[in-house]
């Protein structure tokens, strides 16, 4: 739990497919930063399928401006994943401030951006709980469990 303004809060960082089910939840403090968090998003992705090991890389990752980072995409580049992640306006402005040595902006599909409210739609979801929308869990422990509840009860919905 993290202190704001309004008290103590805490994010939800999440990763969804495209039939909006949460594929894995990282919370952290509310005045934590969103771009950090992305790293540890994806790494707890494990798809099972029918058979073999559980799929942990996805094609292409959809996010919005707040997980914009140098870092980010590097990492993506490292597993081979295709980023579709807006410049910033500042980075652009960086990026352009240096000129030649500054490099060629990202490759930014807007055709795969479209697709990233599905996260958005799967946060909906998660909230049609009340106890998950009002945040009744004084631990983050409890309100951690409540969130992978919720997500079973997600997939096996989408199992029917």
């Amino acid at each position: 739990m993290g202190r704001s303004r309004g008290g103590l809060t805490s994010k939800v960082h999440l990763a969804a497919d495209r039939r909006c089910r949460p594929l894995s939840f990282v919370l952290t403090p509310g005045q934590a930063a969103d771009s950090p968090r992305f790293t540890a998003v994806l790494e707890r992705i494990k798809v099972r399928g029918p058979a073999g090991r559980p799929r942990t890389r996805p094609a292409a990752v959809a996010a919005d401006k707040a997980y914009s980072s140098r870092a980010n995409r590097a990492y993506l580049h490292r597993r081979r994943i295709r980023a579709v992640i807006p410049e910033k306006t500042d980075q652009v402005a960086n990026r352009k401030k240096k000129g030649r040595r500054g490099g060629r902006p990202p490759a930014h599909d807007t055709r795969l951006y479209r697709d990233r409210n599905t996260v958005e739609r799967c946060i909906n979801k998660i909230k049609e709980w009340r106890g998950l929308a009002t945040r009744y869990d004084k631990t983050p422990a409890s309100y951690l469990a409540g969130l992978h509840l919720r997500g079973a009860v997600i997939w096996l919905r989408s199992l029917t």
